[in-house]
């Protein structure tokens, strides 16, 4: 970067768990790679009573704990350090807010910064809109030619539904322009995502068959191992849906369907971006149950030892009805897409932590080789894995050697890894650095907020007026409930369970 991509990050929220897990380390490692100016400051804000020594420490440690040893030499990470600073600030005193103004225009006077800034909300949602106004009361949010860029980046959730998310895209925009606030899915920041659109549109064999005319189905899975671990507050007011569905899993969804852009840059693919939300076929209240299944995990015992249920969880009410699984099948309906199902699936105390999508293309119109040692031969499939071991497998039908013709699946594979020797970057790296750079490509925009909430609102408001839709158990450690299956049409058809791994026997009930 030149002196004049000089900047300030401000973190509020910076003795938070997502600075000490993500932020810090990201920010290091772009640091170690020397991907960040020479003059750099990053200010946490929190009401813990660090000064800027003690918040080193402690950041310090936690880049120790979450970054690779290689690269945490004493030398680097004095270097770094020597750019952290910390302010106690409490977010919602109007006060503080002046004496952070004149913090942050001390450090840029040192630094030369030009007035280039970043806000970063990394605190409770409640605090979003309180954080912006202060910020915008003390003329922090102003951007020229003179006082230099500012930047606004949201955490999710970005909302609790479609009324909430409109009134915060409202009252941001009172106060940030638009182009000036990055809506941030680490998901987006994934390499195997933005893989996606390279494996698509930079390979002329795969855009073609990319249709309703060559492809059956499409599945999307987001699998979490663990449960609700510590976030037993945040979660049992939130759900799979709000979690993952809304913002992380119709982000994919739409990467996987969008139409080629007309160029590679923020404003295009956004556009194609939210053509694909406009065209999801609305769940109407009477269909929810015909087309989402919601589950909530059960005491199961996982490898010899005895997984609590949801229910007994820290900080969940016994009687919750917070969904802790959901799977919809849904539609795209544009010329593209239309007629093609769409599975997305995600849950917790599932047997793998793994995110994958599954393109399913169309059989054969006429069999050939229909003896019964090739009766178990499946339709081509192509898997995208976004994480863990990210790569792509495709996967076809060939002859057995021998006599006859006898036909087996055969898998062709790739992994990220074996692209270069450099690792793969953490996702809030890629997104950190993009913004730094103005790209707001890989950030969500208001209207698509809007449209995914569109999507998922009335959802919610069934499940919460109309009691008779069913919530079912499953056992922690199997891969949700067995009426997840029932979305298929056609009952040869079935959820692709990752690495071949089936889920285990066990009771599925009702709540």
């Amino acid at each position: 970067m030149e002196p004049s991509d000089r900047f300030i990050i401000v973190i509020f929220g910076g003795s938070g768990d997502l600075t000490k897990r993500k932020l810090m380390p990201a920010l290091y490692n772009l640091f170690q790679k020397n991907q960040l100016p020479d003059k750099f400051a990053i200010i946490g804000i929190g009401r813990t009573a660090f000064t800027d020594d003690s918040f080193r420490e402690v950041m310090a440690e936690n880049i120790r704990t979450y970054s690779p040893p290689d690269i945490t030499d004493n030398i680097t990470m004095s270097t770094f350090f020597k750019n952290v600073y910390y302010q106690i600030v409490d977010s919602e005193v109007a006060n503080d807010y002046l004496r952070l103004k004149q913090r942050i225009e001390f450090i840029d006077e040192q630094l030369q910064s030009g007035g280039n800034y970043v806000y970063y909300l990394s605190t409770s949602p409640h605090l979003f809109q309180v954080i912006a106004d202060n910020l915008g009361q003390q003329q922090m949010n102003i951007e020229s030619n003179d006082s230099g860029w500012k930047r606004l980046v949201v955490e999710k959730p970005f909302g609790y539904d479609l009324k909430t998310a409109v009134a915060l895209n409202n009252g941001l925009q009172r106060v940030f322009k638009e182009n000036q606030i990055y809506r941030i899915d680490h998901y987006l920041g994934k390499e195997t995502v933005q893989n996606i659109l390279a494996f698509r549109f930079a390979n002329g064999i795969f855009e073609p068959l990319w249709n309703r005319n060559y492809i059956h189905h499409v599945e999307i899975t987001a699998a979490e191992k663990i449960g609700v671990e510590d976030r037993g507050l945040y979660y049992d007011g939130t759900g799979a849906v709000r979690d993952m569905v809304q913002n992380h899993l119709l982000q994919i969804l739409a990467t996987i369907t969008m139409e080629p852009p007309s160029q590679f840059n923020a404003p295009a693919v956004r556009n194609e971006k939210i053509k694909i939300f406009e065209s999801i076929r609305p769940i109407t209240p009477q269909e929810v149950s015909k087309y989402v299944v919601r589950g909530q995990y059960a005491e199961s015992v996982v490898r010899g030892r005895t997984v609590s249920g949801y229910r007994c969880e820290k900080n969940i009410k016994p009687s919750s009805r917070i969904e802790t699984f959901v799977a919809i099948k849904m539609f795209i309906d544009n010329w593209r897409w239309g007629g093609v199902p769409f599975y997305i699936r995600t849950g917790k105390r599932l047997p793998k932590r793994i995110t994958e999508v599954v393109i399913h293309f169309k059989k054969t119109p006429h069999r050939l080789f229909q003896r019964a040692r090739s009766a178990g031969v499946e339709e081509n499939q192509l898997i995208i894995r976004v994480q863990p071991n990210e790569g792509i497998l495709l996967q076809f039908g060939m002859k057995r050697p021998g006599a006859g013709f006898d036909i087996e699946n055969v898998n062709m594979d790739f992994h990220y890894k074996d692209l270069s020797d450099t690792p793969i970057p953490d996702a809030y790296e890629r997104l950190l650095l993009d913004c730094l750079h103005g790209d707001a490509t890989l950030y969500a925009r208001a209207d698509a907020v809007e449209a995914c909430w569109s999507f998922i609102t009335p959802i919610l408001h069934a499940w919460k007026k109309d009691r008779s839709i069913k919530l079912f158990t499953y056992p922690a450690g199997s891969w949700g409930p067995k009426q997840a299956c029932d979305l298929f049409d056609d009952p040869v058809d079935n959820w692709h369970y990752p690495c071949g791994e089936l889920m285990e026997e066990g009771e599925y009930g009702e709540l």
